[in-house]
């Protein structure tokens, strides 16, 4: 059920697979490139049609197919490598000059073949942090369906949300047993329990279309009973007080909890918010904060199950990591809460920095390769490996 050789010393040639991250890659590029000129940094023209397609083209053609690709290895199976080359497809289409609905028809392929490696995973070993993650990605396929169907970006929020917030806390959910392991037992009914709020988050955001005003609490309201039930059994908690990279996960992941509490709150309180500073809000808490707060956590042990070549941990990636949460505090806990534009322009250039260094620094990693003598640790093992990258 798990992808193969984590832990393990990668070999030295990366996997042919790695090449489907390569429209991942451009999706993200072309990403940051559109969130400057949201921020009113200007640009050419081509970053305006880009910016039209930001949210989508981050979530679901950047970080969904490094998902999917995951996933695929996960499931040993060559019709499972389909979802992430359709995602990557459709982050290609979107940035082409091609018609907007060819990107997000291929985008509802991808997030389609997806719920098939979902089962697929299922089918070999049904456990309820799985349903967990099948609820993540019936969320993006109802993101990527809303989208064909015209609807506008910021109603597709809940779902994009729901897409990546239910991977991750399954994958975290997966992995207790693996923390239990090593550090001790954790809560009894943490599975069922997530997995009955995560069922009805997919409820609450169906509801949000139809009803907004209550839609929106409730949503609020799961989210943070479901981010408190998970981390309170989450390995991290103990792990953090190790060392080297068992700490650097554990500190990065307990920072991504923090600002998904941030992102219920604001739902709970605001409600409806599909514009303005509580809309910046709650997504760039949680894809910012919470998800790319998870990518740098796990690359260090799931990229080279992925791509098959070695990403060694380095005191370094301290400093992506605290930029990106320093960023955000000057963004949305500064610019978004007090109103004030300037604060949320410095946080969101620095929030592309954070990004972007990280992305350079594992970069240089992978081509250096391992330094000698270092393995990973099996509580950092333990602590974080797992299908999902974020």
């Amino acid at each position: 059920m798990r992808a193969p050789s984590l832990g393990l010393v990668a070999s030295p040639a990366a996997h042919p697979r790695a090449l489907l991250l390569l429209p991942a890659g451009l999706s993200m590029l072309a990403g940051t490139a559109a969130a400057l000129h949201l921020l009113g940094l200007g640009g050419p023209h081509v970053a305006e049609r880009w910016a039209a397609v930001h949210g989508p083209l981050m979530v679901l053609a950047f970080v969904g197919t490094v998902v999917a690709l995951e996933r695929a290895v996960a499931l040993r199976s060559r019709w499972g490598y389909s979802s992430p080359a359709l995602l990557g497809a459709g982050g290609l289409l979107l940035l082409s000059p091609a018609a907007p609905a060819v990107g997000r028809v291929a985008l509802l392929a991808g997030t389609l073949a997806l719920l098939g490696v979902s089962a697929g995973l299922w089918r070999r070993a049904a456990a309820l942090p799985l349903a967990v993650q099948q609820l993540g990605a019936v969320c993006g396929t109802m993101a990527a369906a809303l989208w064909v169907a015209d609807a506008a970006v910021p109603f597709l929020a809940p779902w994009l949300v729901g897409f990546l917030v239910l991977t991750v806390l399954g994958e975290r959910l997966e992995l207790g047993a693996v923390g239990r392991a090593v550090a001790g037992p954790g809560g009894v009914g943490t599975d069922r329990l997530a997995t009955v709020l995560a069922a009805a988050y997919v409820v609450a955001a169906s509801a949000a279309l139809a009803v907004p005003g209550p839609g929106y609490v409730v949503l609020g309201a799961v989210l943070l009973a479901l981010v408190a039930t998970v981390a309170r059994d989450d390995v991290a908690r103990r792990t953090v007080r190790a060392s080297g990279q068992t700490r650097f996960m554990a500190v990065a992941m307990l920072a991504g909890y923090a600002w998904l509490l941030v992102a219920g709150g604001v739902w709970l309180v605001a409600g409806p918010a599909w514009q303005g500073p509580a809309y910046d809000a709650v997504l760039h808490a949680v894809f910012l904060g919470f998800v790319l707060s998870m990518v740098m956590a796990h690359a260090p042990v799931i990229l080279p199950a992925v791509v098959r070549r070695p990403l060694p941990y380095r005191p370094a990636f301290y400093g992506p990591l605290v930029l990106l949460h320093a960023s955000l505090v000057v963004r949305v806990l500064v610019g978004d809460a007090w109103g004030v534009p300037e604060a949320v322009l410095v946080g969101g250039v620095l929030n592309v920095v954070a990004l972007l260094a990280f992305v350079a620094l594992a970069a240089a990693g992978v081509v250096a390769g391992p330094r000698p003598g270092v393995r990973t640790s099996r509580a950092a093992r333990a602590a974080g490996v797992g299908r999902v990258v974020a």
